[in-house]
């Protein structure tokens, strides 16, 4: 198969081939770029360029072709090179073959000639070369049959499944990110060799594996891979908070619903909404402490009370596991977790308006997040039930955005200081300070104060009187 039209309007693929002619090593396009450019997406912004002899010696020589001369990157361990053109990185890479141990992932690497370099490729998608030579320029070498993969959208391995995984156990992750993103289905074959060879995913470090889940978790519907991780047996060895929330258990005629499932769904719809990692991560994690609290309450039914709570304390070690960020990441997912049932108690008509004021003083800007979460909550086949939950929370919406312009309460600051109250009062720090000023933002938020200086500093005298204290005059 030829594609030398598609090429030509490619002024670097024509940079390359006269780079590696001079030079008198073949070179071809491989790896994600073709496959991508098979599939008729033309938005790839990495090239990988692999040459029959030295990647870095390509590099050097292409740099001379292309004005202003880029700098060029160089990875001597690997033998490898990148350099940057038309804001796309190319990378240049010797062809290798590889030979592995069985305590590591990583290869010893030798030498080796073209065919060797697509035997040891994942998958027979990814094994797809395009000739960038003379003599065959644009002629597509495929061969394992990755060109009738791509068209029947199955994912396999160029060579014996239960050796390609066992070698790099972080192909069965890269095997369940690529069915996600590009809805493939994964050969049965394949498939079973995963749950196989699913414990050798052990000897992967947690930052490979967790970097792989999050593009699944970034994917446009992220259930198709969290069910492949389910079914794999891989989603019990990197989360087994989650899998524990599979099943239904039925009691007295009361039965609950999957809350694996459920979450899969809730993932899924939140994916709609945004592109935060963070938020999918709270989707992700928002019901896992139901399966610490479930209990059964005659003549009531399943109860799952202060499972938020129990949940967002989970939080941290999961974190501190799978090497997620501290900070502001494990702060947010946490909150996002402990006050996910809060805004379902305030969709009745009859809610204070002290309620929204506490709710909004908790989550401050993320109170928006908060809202899509428990829309996102919302999995009832029952239309009707669903479409009058939607306009609950709508209804919400407006209060608190009618609430926040009058109060301001986002992001809140006292009207008074601390050192108002010294200076009112002549006195220095002492625990009365923060009586009172607890006592002005009760007040605020229970509505009967305005949040203004005249009015706290009003009630500060008031409450400072109360505690004994003498205005200074």
């Amino acid at each position: 198969m030829k594609l030398v039209s598609a090429l030509h309007n490619k002024e670097i693929f024509r940079i390359v081939s006269r780079s590696a002619k001079k030079i008198q090593q073949d070179c071809y396009v491989v790896g994600g770029y073709v496959r991508d450019f098979l599939l008729g997406k033309n938005d790839s912004k990495d090239l990988d360029i692999l040459t029959i002899g030295e990647g870095i010696l390509l590099a050097k020589e292409v740099s001379k072709y292309i004005k202003p001369s880029p700098r060029i990157n160089i990875f001597k361990r690997f033998g490898t090179a990148m350099l940057e053109y038309n804001n796309q990185k190319i990378e240049f890479v010797g062809s290798r073959k590889e030979s592995y141990c069985s305590h590591s992932r990583h290869p010893v690497i030798e030498f080796g000639s073209l065919q060797d370099d697509q035997n040891r490729r994942d998958f027979t998608i990814n094994a797809l070369a395009i000739s960038l030579n003379e003599n065959n320029y644009g002629e597509l070498i495929d061969p394992f049959g990755g060109l009738l993969d791509l068209k029947r959208k199955i994912l396999k391995t160029p060579l014996n499944s239960d050796i390609t995984y066992s070698d790099d156990p972080l192909r069965m992750m890269r095997a369940i990110r690529f069915a996600t993103q590009l809805q493939f289905f994964i050969e049965e074959s394949s498939f079973l060799s995963i749950q196989k060879n699913k414990n050798r995913i052990n000897i992967v470090s947690i930052e490979r594996i967790i970097d792989e889940f999050n593009k699944i978790l970034l994917s446009k519907n992220p259930s198709i891979g969290l069910f492949l991780l389910y079914k794999s047996g891989l989603l019990s060895i990197i989360l087994p908070e989650l899998t524990l929330l599979q099943g239904i258990e039925e009691k007295n005629g009361y039965k609950h619903k999957d809350n694996f499932y459920h979450t899969l769904q809730v993932v899924d719809n939140i994916s709609k909404e945004t592109n935060s990692i963070w938020l999918r991560w709270a989707a992700l994690l928002h019901d896992i402490g139901k399966s610490y609290t479930k209990k059964f309450l005659p003549k009531i039914g399943w109860s799952f009370h202060s499972h938020e709570f129990v949940g967002s304390k989970m939080v941290t070690n999961i974190f501190k596991r799978l090497k997620l960020p501290k900070g502001i990441p494990l702060k947010y997912v946490k909150k996002m977790i402990q006050h996910s049932y809060r805004p379902i108690a305030l969709i009745e008509k009859n809610t204070r308006d002290s309620a929204i004021r506490r709710l909004l003083f908790d989550m401050g800007e993320d109170i928006g997040d908060l809202i899509k979460l428990c829309i996102a909550d919302i999995t009832t086949n029952n239309l009707e039930k669903k479409k009058q939950y939607k306009k609950n929370f709508c209804l919400l919406m407006k209060r608190i955005k009618q609430l926040e312009e009058k109060d301001r309460i986002k992001n809140w600051k006292s009207p008074i200081s601390g050192n108002d109250i010294m200076k009112a009062f002549h006195i220095h720090p002492c625990k009365e300070i923060g009586i009172i000023k607890n006592f002005i933002k009760e007040s605020i938020l229970e509505g009967k104060i305005s949040n203004e200086f005249h009015s706290a500093y009003f009630m500060m005298l008031k409450k400072g009187e109360d505690l004994g204290l003498k205005k200074n005059n």
